[in-house]
Formats: C-alpha cells, structure tokens, sequence
C-alpha cells in the first residue's frame, strides 16, 4: 500500500500541505497520522458520491474554504479535546451542513449518537418510536451510552413519542450539565431547549 502523497486534492477539494508525511510505513505498517483521518474523513462525508450513496443525510454537506486546507484544521483541531471524540458540525447550530470552526465541535460518541437522526433507519415512526412484530401496541426506547432503556408500551404512537422525548429531554439536560467543555455545554442546553419545545408540540397536537 503506498503512502499519501502530499500536494494532491483529497476527494477533489481539499489541499493536503502538510510538511511531513501523513501516512508513513513504520515496521511495514500504515500508521496514518490522526489530524489527516479525521480531515480525510469529513471531506469524505461530503464529498464521496460513495459515501453520498450510504448515508444521505450528508448530501449537500460542505466544509469551509479554510478548513479545505490541511494545516488550518489542523491547527483548529490540535486545540480541542478531542481524544475519544467525533468531530460534530450540527450541535451548535441545528440542522447546519457546513464544517468549520465556528460550527464544529468534538463531542462523545454516546451524545453524538444520541442526538443523530436516524430518519433513513426509523422508517414509518418518530424517533424512538416503533410497534415491535406489527402489535397494536407502540413502544418507547431509548439508547444511551450503548444502553438500551425501555419506556412503555402505549396505545399511541403520540403517547410513545412523548414518552421518548421527556426521556431524551432529561439525559441531554443531565449531559449539559455534567460536561466539562464549557462550549458543548452550552450547546446541549441549547439542545435540551429544542427537544422541550418540539415535547410541548407534540403534546398539544390532537
């Protein structure tokens, strides 16, 4: 396998300048410098018609014309705590497609996960929503940190949403809380502010 060749457009767009090599052969193994992965990956995500293909919630994804350069994300990135963590472009600013910095931010894979829409997966039902072996019943779950809670059965798909939403509302609030990084903090309040109001919307529907 050939190492990563400096100077060549990355998925077409991106400008890989780094001043060492980013992919070298240590002991007849790739060993791919980290900074490099996660910049490859994200114009991956946007770039890839492949990748486009497999997750299409990253159609029309874009990152910032600085951070199309290599050695300003890396700078960016080698500020942040980002050991164990996903770069994440929308828990700032809901339902943004562009990474940069002013969006972007690390956060656990148990949050990121938590806050992911799976709408391509859910099909018919809400998010958390679903009628296990077709019942007449509709149930209320809740996965956390590889955990999966249960919360009811109910005879409305309203009713298990509602159930699924107080649940998130009160593990985002606690998260908010509980993290350290003062500017993800702030950003799952936010969060735990959104899913209160979408709480009270579907409460009053009829």
């Amino acid at each position: 396998m050939k190492t990563i060749k400096r100077n060549k457009l990355v998925c077409g767009v991106g400008l890989n300048d780094a001043d060492y090599i980013t992919a070298p052969k240590i002991n007849g193994k790739l060993e791919v410098c980290y900074y490099y992965q996660t910049w490859k990956d994200m114009l991956i995500r946007c770039y890839s018609p492949r990748e486009n293909k497999r997750s299409p919630t990253y159609i029309g994804c874009t990152v910032c014309d600085e951070w199309l350069i290599f050695s300003n994300f890396k700078k960016w990135m080698e500020l942040k705590d980002f050991k164990g963590k996903r770069l994440d472009k929308d828990l700032k600013v809901s339902g943004n497609k562009i990474y940069s910095s002013n969006t972007c931010m690390f956060v656990t894979c148990a949050i990121n996960n938590l806050l992911t829409n799976h709408a391509a997966k859910r099909g018919q039902y809400p998010q958390g929503v679903d009628s296990p072996n077709n019942s007449v019943k509709y149930r209320a779950q809740i996965s956390f940190k590889g955990k999966f809670k249960h919360l009811g059965l109910y005879t409305t798909i309203k009713e298990a949403e509602i159930a699924y939403l107080a649940a998130k509302h009160e593990i985002v609030k606690q998260a908010a809380i509980d993290e350290s990084d003062q500017e993800v903090s702030q950003a799952l309040h936010m969060q735990a502010g959104l899913i209160f109001n979408k709480l009270q919307v579907v409460g009053a529907l009829d």
